[in-house]
């Protein structure tokens, strides 16, 4: 008895383990420009979009399966594999466009920590420096086992998700009905929304 339950704890401990990176990479488009997307998108549309939850899913689990297949096969990163089979030029292009979509992310992201601690009456000319100063201090002079615990704790904050959801009394049939039979439009608001979404 005393056997099983020690080997049944260590299980959890090694399924905690693998999942901690895994809800960290989960929890990542849960940002600024997501939450807002998302938003608009019930707010326009109610339950008719999400029906996209399932080939959105499919598509990530594909894609994270494939990309964590190819670095445990080849033991290199995906920056490697495309300048290996691509060559260096287009690397080169494919790297200047992420770094520019980095950087528009990242500049919502500190419209979203001056638009939150503006709730707060704490000003962005306090806040966003602040916060630029502590990511700083993170990636300088952290280590990945700090960053992983302070992304873990900000994850746990994804529950009140679920919590709100069940608080906001879903309609259950709507939603069965958007998901089994969902109403197709085919209008540029429509599409442009299905884009954001995914």
């Amino acid at each position: 008895m005393i056997k099983t339950k020690k080997y049944i704890w260590k299980n959890l401990v090694i399924f905690f383990a693998i999942l901690g990176p895994g809800i960290i990479t989960g929890s990542v488009d849960n940002d600024v420009g997501g939450i807002t997307t998302y938003s608009q998108a019930a707010a326009d549309y109610g339950y008719k979009l999400i029906w996209t939850l399932i080939p959105a899913f499919i598509v990530l689990f594909v894609v994270q399966e494939m990309n964590a297949r190819m670095g445990i096969v080849t033991g290199k990163g995906l920056a490697d594999l495309i300048r290996e089979n691509s060559g260096v030029k287009i690397t080169f292009f494919i790297f200047i466009g992420l770094l520019f979509a980095d950087i528009l992310n990242t500049t919502t992201e500190f419209a979203g920590v001056a638009g939150s601690m503006n709730i707060f009456g704490i000003t962005k000319y306090i806040s966003v420096p602040l916060v630029a100063f502590a990511v700083w201090a993170l990636v300088v002079k952290g280590t990945y086992r700090i960053a992983e615990k302070i992304f873990l704790i900000f994850s746990v904050a994804l529950l009140s998700y679920v919590v709100s959801a069940l608080i906001g009394h879903p309609q259950w049939g709507e939603i069965g009905n958007s998901l089994i039979k969902p109403e197709m439009e085919w209008n540029f608001k429509y599409i442009a929304t299905i884009v954001g979404l995914i």
